[in-house]
This record gives C-alpha cells, sequence and structure tokens, in this order.
C-alpha cells in the first residue's frame, strides 16, 4: 500500500500537469492571452482542448469583471460597457464576431452548399455580414447596459461567456463537419467530442447558475435548448453540418439570449 501511494501521486500531477497543458493551448487558439511557452502541441491535443472553451468564458468573464469594478466610477454607463465591448474584442480578436459575419454572409448570400462555404472561407466582409455584426454588437451593448442598471452585469458576464461557449462546442458532438478540413482555421476541432467532454463543458459553463434563480435557470435552459434544436435543424438544412464560423456563430447568439432572458426575468412582470 505504502509503494502505490507516491506512484497514485505521480500519476495525478501527470494528469494535472495534461489538464493544465489542454487549457493553456485553448487559452492560445480562443484568445490572445499568452500561454507558457513550454506548453506542448499536437493536434490532438489541441482538439481535446475544446472541452475548456467554457472555462475560457469564465477567464474572460473574470478580467472584465475586474476592469468593469475599476472603472465604473469613472465613467458613466454607456462608456464603462462600451470599453468592456472593445477590451472583450481585443482578448478573443474577434473569433466569435468573425465566426457569425462569416455565417451570416455564406448563408445569405450563397444559393449552393459550394457557394456559401466559399463565401465563408473569404476574409472579407459583405452586406449580410456587416448587417449581422453590427446588429448584435448593438444589442449586446444595450443588454449589458440594462444588466448595469439592474446590478446584474457581473454574474450575467460569468454566464453568458462560459455557458454560450459551452452550447457552442455542443455542436461538435451530434453535428458533421462539413469545411475543407485541409484549409479551414477550425481543423483542430473538426473531430467529433467525447461523452465525457460534452459533459464537462456544460458542468463548467453551468457553474455561474449559482447566482440566480431556479426559474431563471430553467427559462435560459429553456431557451437555449430550442434555440439550439433549431440552430441544428437549420445548419443541416443549408449546409449539411456545422463550420468554425457556425460554432462563433452559435457563441454570439447564445450569449445573446442569455442576457435577454435573464433581464425578461429582472422586470417587475416576473417575480423570479
Amino acid at each position: 500500500m505504502t509503494a502505490k501511494a507516491p506512484q497514485n501521486v505521480s500519476l495525478y500531477k501527470r494528469y494535472l500537469k495534461r489538464q493544465l497543458n489542454l487549457f493553456y493551448l485553448s487559452l492560445t487558439f480562443f484568445t490572445r492571452i499568452p500561454a507558457p511557452k513550454n506548453m506542448y502541441y499536437s493536434p490532438s491535443l489541441l482538439n481535446k482542448s475544446g472541452r475548456y472553451f467554457p472555462l475560457i468564458g469564465l477567464l474572460i468573464a473574470g478580467i472584465l469583471s475586474i476592469i468593469f469594478t475599476v472603472i465604473s466610477p469613472l465613467f458613466p454607463v454607456s462608456i464603462t460597457v462600451t470599453l468592456l465591448i472593445i477590451i472583450s474584442l481585443f482578448i478573443t480578436g474577434a473569433f466569435h464576431e468573425d465566426g457569425l459575419a462569416d455565417m451570416a454572409d455564406g448563408i445569405g448570400g450563397g444559393m449552393t452548399l459550394e457557394k456559401r462555404l466559399t463565401i465563408m472561407k473569404d476574409s472579407r466582409i459583405g452586406t449580410y455580414g456587416a448587417a449581422t455584426l453590427l446588429m448584435a454588437l448593438v444589442l449586446k451593448l444595450l443588454l449589458l447596459i440594462e444588466l448595469v442598471e439592474v446590478n446584474a452585469l457581473i454574474p450575467s458576464l460569468f454566464l453568458g461567456y462560459s455557458l454560450s461557449r459551452a452550447v457552442a462546442a455542443s455542436l461538435i458532438y451530434d453535428l458533421p463537419y462539413v469545411a475543407d478540413i485541409d484549409t479551414s482555421k477550425s481543423k483542430p476541432l473538426a473531430n467529433k467530442q467525447s461523452p465525457f467532454e460534452l459533459k464537462l463543458l456544460f458542468i463548467i459553463g453551468l457553474i455561474p447558475a449559482i447566482f440566480f434563480s431556479l426559474t431563471t435557470l430553467l427559462f435560459i435552459g429553456l431557451t437555449l435548448f430550442i434555440f439550439r434544436m433549431l440552430f441544428k435543424a437549420w445548419l443541416i438544412k443549408r449546409l449539411g453540418g456545422y463550420t468554425g464560423d457556425c460554432l462563433g456563430a452559435c457563441q454570439q447568439i447564445s450569449e445573446l439570449l442569455i442576457y435577454l432572458v435573464i433581464i425578461a426575468c429582472l422586470t417587475p412582470n416576473l417575480s423570479v
């Protein structure tokens, strides 16, 4: 028994080191935050790192919450929230917003599957993408301002940034990948998820649920369940599966839906 103890500790340490490495890989893929240089990379490991996508959301929400606490006494609410959105875009490199715009251009402007995929790979932004991105950012600005007014911004950021990423990444589990894997920027995420990874996504994504009432969480869960079901069916009809841009679009829409439901539940008309 005593001989096994050091061996078990060693295995546990190696497991933690491996998981930390996966987190660092996820950090470098989804944000511009630097990671340790001794991080080990391989395509298979980068694929597995997607399990920590919601954890990246929690990290970004934590950074934004600290910044909000520091600058909110200095500026009006509208300016403070605008700065938060700009900082968020800088941290992520507008990675998910780019996906939303590209998906809108591709599905809105392409009449065939091949044309849609070609448009989505084009780095230029079109009318559909520009309009969709503008409306999404304006709506996010208005929603975050309202969340400040009802004293719910920080917990909403944590839930919005983590759970929306869990919903987006979960599409990998039960949708086929349709883009050209050799040229796609989301190639590392093209493989299927395991049931363990799917569960881990939502376990991490729901950590901020402790800040909300059960009724609010039920409304959020129902809304996201319906959205994911409809979005999945729509992607199958229009593309036959998902691309990396579709995951970014799903994250952005899910985040906005979470804020909308929270605000709806905090209005005087609903006692939750």
